[in-house]
Parts: C-alpha cells; structure tokens; sequence
C-alpha cells in the first residue's frame, strides 16, 4: 500500500472516544478548509460503526455542508441510532467543530436482497490506459499559467485519488463548455478487502470533480479569486457492490444552475459496464465584481 492510500485508510480510521462518538482528523495539508469528501466519507465511517450487523451495507447517504470545516483542530461525529428494523437501519451523523455543528448526514443501510434490477448503460468511452492522468495534465496547465515551482508542487502533490479526465478542463484559463464531463477514478493503491471502508472511499472519491461541473458553460473556475464556491449539500445511493481501488467511470452533468447555486448530476460505472453509485449535488456558485487591485 502506497503512502497515500494508507493516509487515507488511516483518514477513514475514526477513534471511538465514547459510545456513538468518533472523532477524525484532517491531513497535514495547506487547504483553508476541509474538504468535502473527506467529511462524506469520515460521516459514514462513524454510522457505519454503529451498525452491528456485517450483512447491512449502506444503500443510500443525504448530507448538509453547514460551515466550512477547520483542518487545523478534530472532527467529533455524533451518531444518533434513529432505528434498527428487520431490512433496514437508520442513522443521522453530526459533525461538530468548535461547539457548532459543520455538517449533518442521513444514512439508509438494507440487508442484501435479490429483485427486480436495471440499469442505464455504461458509455462507450477510451479505457483509462489511453488517458493522461489528471495530475499529468495540471502540472503543464501550472506550468503555462507561469506558478512558482512552490505553487507546482502543491498543486500537483500526489493524492490517494487518481483521476483520467476524458475531456480536462484548464483551471487556469477556463472554456466555456456544455455543463459534461466523464473520467476514470479509483483509489491509487489496493485497499483492504472491507465493502464498507470502499463505500466510505467511494464518498470521498465523489466529490472530488463534481461541483465543478456546473461551472464549465461559464468559463470561470475555482482558481479566480473573485469566484467563491462550496459544497452545500450531497446525496449518493449505492446500487451494486464495487472497489473503490479499481477503475470507476464517472459521468457527470449539470441540468441547471441558478440563484448562486449549480445542481449536478453523476452515474458512476464500474469497468465492466454496471450501474454500482449514482450521485447529486447542489454547490454555491457565486461570482463576485472584480477587486479594482
């Protein structure tokens, strides 16, 4: 296991420090706030803990951004047990940062059951061996946009998320585009054999590209000092067991944007053509007059 992913396996590794009370940490990193998967996937870790049942799986998350998370202190996540039924248990998870809440979470578990199944069909799209890596394409677009070397580096760092965008976007230098992306992600490295710990890595993976989505018909990205964006809320259902640390297809759309907000859309395939996670999300998205320095 690669450096990354064990610090992500050790990111998704709460410690109990009281009955239906977890506390997480934030990677030693330079962002101003936590970022959002991160919070997704420690939630679900914390509700997933509660669950004493091994055969119950989550099948579907609803979650609130709140307030910006602080990276520098401890996240406390309270679970509140809210039922435990023949098929399906419920949980609400809390996530609390200097005495005030950050971010909230519902999470539906069922038992595995045989039904009726269907699905959309996967795209037909170029396998991940035929693209460049993302991290690839950022280092050329920090490079032409003239970043110090300092810069570079952190905006290239190796991460336990590999990305293959299909049809990459410069930050730098935005186009406008129709409100579409699709890439091949996974985990860098095997994760242990646990279909909860992938459900958690497959929450934090979900967040990583999808708000910007609904950026693309405006030609503007997070990298414009004037253009403030967030995570306001985040729902994902799980359709069919996966890996996370093998090549996932997210595909991603955005119906609409209005108010400050941009709602997105993701089907998330694995390689071999199933349906396994469908997500949506709806971001704040506000564009602010240019400082006159």
């Amino acid at each position: 296991m690669t450096a990354v992913v064990d610090e992500l396996v050790n990111l998704l590794d709460l410690e109990e420090i009281e009955k239906n009370h977890y506390r997480g940490r934030s990677p030693d990193d330079s962002w101003q706030r936590v970022y959002g998967g991160q919070v997704l996937g420690q939630a679900l870790v914390a509700a997933s803990r509660t669950v004493e049942d091994a055969g119950r799986s989550a099948h579907s998350l609803h979650g609130y951004f709140l307030r910006p998370g602080d990276p520098k202190v401890p996240l406390l996540y309270v679970v509140d047990r809210i039922r435990d039924g023949k098929s399906f248990t419920t949980r609400r998870v809390v996530a609390v940062q200097h005495g005030r809440p950050i971010f909230s979470m519902s999470i539906s578990f069922q038992v595995h059951e045989i039904g009726l199944e269907h699905q959309f069909p996967m795209p037909d799209v170029p396998p991940p061996e035929a693209l460049e890596p993302e991290i690839v394409v950022r280092r050329r677009h920090a490079i032409a946009a003239g970043l110090s070397a300092e810069d570079i580096e952190r905006f290239t760092r190796e991460r336990p998320i590999e990305m293959r965008p299909l049809n990459p976007q410069n930050e730098f230098a935005p186009e406008k585009r129709a409100p579409a992306q699709t890439g091949w992600m996974r985990a860098v490295d095997r994760l242990p054999d646990d279909e909860r710990l992938h459900q958690c890595a497959l929450a934090y993976l979900s967040d990583w590209s999808l708000l910007d989505t609904c950026t693309w018909p405006h030609g503007v990205s997070f990298m414009q000092p004037n253009f403030q964006t967030a995570s306001l809320d985040h729902a994902m259902w799980f359709h069919q067991p996966f890996r996370a640390d093998e090549w996932l297809l997210y595909v991603q759309d955005s119906p609409a944007a209005s108010g400050g907000r941009g709602f997105n859309r993701g089907l998330i395939f694995s390689r071999d053509g199933r349906l396994v996670a469908s997500v949506a999300q709806e971001g704040l998205i506000r564009l602010h007059p240019e400082s006159p320095a």
